[in-house]
């Protein structure tokens, strides 16, 4: 099919789309999300460096690693109203800035601290990237294209991720190890942090490039530009669709979190749907590999090139397996592929946590004992491990984002997708830093309750998740609002 050329909706509302234009406008977005996955995962190449540099113990280094999440969410939390007040585009921008900034500030820290402070800056860029981007792609796509655009955000963030490994392997390999000294003199896990200016500023430059959202206009009065960026997308002409965007906003004040309220445990039912959503695809454990995976490596007996090679492994398998979620999402829909991976995921992090549980144990050097796997029990490992992130890579890495852009009323979206959002960056902190001080007292016991939370999934999306696939974000507005009771009055 020709780059940027008309391609007919094959379901729903018979209307041509320009494939070229709106996969680049969410791309662009999605960069974002590569900065994401880039910034939240590049410490895990430097953890060992950094605890040896300022002589932390385990518990700090946990604070270092989560301190990050914690501006995520603050991020995430102011996100969805600068959105609203000051665009979509002009957000992304400031995420710019900010994962710029926090390069340079974590490649040049005078201790720990200093180095928290700015964990803490570039957590605030990964928040604010994870609202608007999903936000902006969801605005911006086709129903029909929906799925697999707003998969790309999930893309973006395991290619960074992937990224991030990679560059860390060929830095720690050029200098010999992370501590090493090497370009310019500086130490090598300084320049794991530095190289992400370069990404920050492609980012930046791009997202000057493109347009606001259409339904961002369409709220602030601008339908003639909405109209022209609809049309841009669109085959057809879109003033039709303009007012049918106009018409579900219209007669509503601009969403704020008070919007979110409900009669039953505060919030509106969608709204907890969304904070569950994000809180179980962190609770399942995935944070922890990627974290933490040259840790866990290192701690059942492989040596530091073997566990940043086998953690670069396990990145390529999630970028792959993201790829799969792109193909299906439209095809089998988001319900469907959550279940299958949270089914898979069962099984895998049972796998593993019956693999550390029954491991020899030996000496860690300090009195206690660690679980050691050789031959064939680390090889099982390997691969209970990299299928594990095979399932949540084709279902609720992708999913997740995809459903918190497209399931909340137009009205409350940017205000919801904000909350769930923050929701999902302290679900993070909350594993990332009981992970390190837990896995020291039992691998086994970590993965157990990783198990748990998976079984759990499955029951929590059966009975509480709407199946969007294939609908616009109009007519998902109107079926959610009609199901649900008026939030009370103050």
């Amino acid at each position: 099919m020709a780059h940027g050329a008309p391609v007919m909706a094959a379901s729903g509302p018979s209307e041509g789309y320009r494939t070229g234009r709106v996969v680049g406008l969410a791309s662009t977005a999605a960069l974002g999300g590569f900065l994401f996955g880039f910034d939240s995962a590049v410490i895990n190449g430097a953890n060992t460096a950094i605890a040896a540099k300022f002589g932390l113990s385990s518990g700090v280094m946990a604070l270092v690693v989560s301190i990050a999440l914690i501006g995520s969410a603050i991020g995430a939390w102011f996100a969805g109203r600068l959105a609203d007040a000051y665009g979509r585009r002009r957000v992304m921008l400031i995420a710019a800035i900010l994962f710029a900034v926090s390069a340079v500030g974590t490649a040049f820290p005078p201790n720990v601290e200093v180095l928290m402070a700015w964990r803490l800056v570039g957590g605030a860029g990964i928040g604010v990237a994870s609202v608007v981007a999903p936000m902006y792609i969801a605005e911006i796509a086709p129903a029909q294209l929906r799925g697999r655009l707003g998969s790309l955000q999930q893309l973006a963030i395991v290619l960074g991720i992937f990224a991030t490994g990679v560059t860390n392997y060929l830095i720690v390999n050029a200098a010999g190890s992370s501590t090493a000294s090497w370009l310019l003199g500086l130490e090598a896990w300084q320049w794991m942090f530095l190289i992400m200016l370069i990404p920050a500023t492609v980012y930046f430059l791009l997202a000057l490039r493109i347009p606001e959202s259409p339904r961002y206009l369409v709220e602030v009065g601008k339908l003639d530009e909405a109209r022209k960026v609809l049309d841009s997308v669109f085959t057809t002409d879109q003033s039709e669709k303009v007012k049918e965007i106009q018409a579900s906003l219209d007669g509503e004040h601009k969403g704020t979190l008070a919007d979110l309220r409900g009669r039953r445990f505060g919030l509106l039912p969608i709204v907890w749907v969304g904070i569950l959503l994000s809180a179980f695809q962190q609770f399942v454990g995935i944070n922890a590999v990627f974290y933490y995976s040259n840790l866990i490596w290192e701690s059942v007996g492989f040596g530091e090139d073997q566990a940043f090679l086998t953690s670069m492994i396990t990145n390529a398998v999630n970028v792959a397996t993201t790829l799969v979620a792109i193909a299906l999402i439209d095809r089998i829909g988001r319900k469907r592929l959550l279940l299958i991976g949270s089914s898979g995921m069962v099984v895998m992090l049972g796998a593993l946590t019956l693999l550390f549980g029954t491991a020899t144990q030996v000496s860690d050097g300090s009195g206690g004992t660690e679980p050691s796997l050789t031959g064939g029990m680390a090889t099982l490992a390997v691969v209970a491990f990299n299928l594990y992130v095979v399932f949540f890579g084709m279902s609720w890495g992708p999913v997740v984002w995809v459903l918190l852009g497209e399931m909340f009323p137009n009205r409350i979206r940017a205000a919801a997708l904000a909350v769930a959002a923050a929701a999902q960056w302290i679900a993070n902190f909350m594993v990332s830093t009981a992970f390190p001080p837990l896995a020291e007292m039992s691998l086994s016991v970590a993965y157990g309750i990783f198990t748990a939370f998976a079984v759990m999934s499955i029951v929590f999306v059966k009975t509480k998740v709407p199946e969007t696939t294939g609908r616009t974000l109009e007519e998902i507005s109107a079926e959610v609002q009609g199901a649900e009771p008026a939030p009370a009055k103050a």
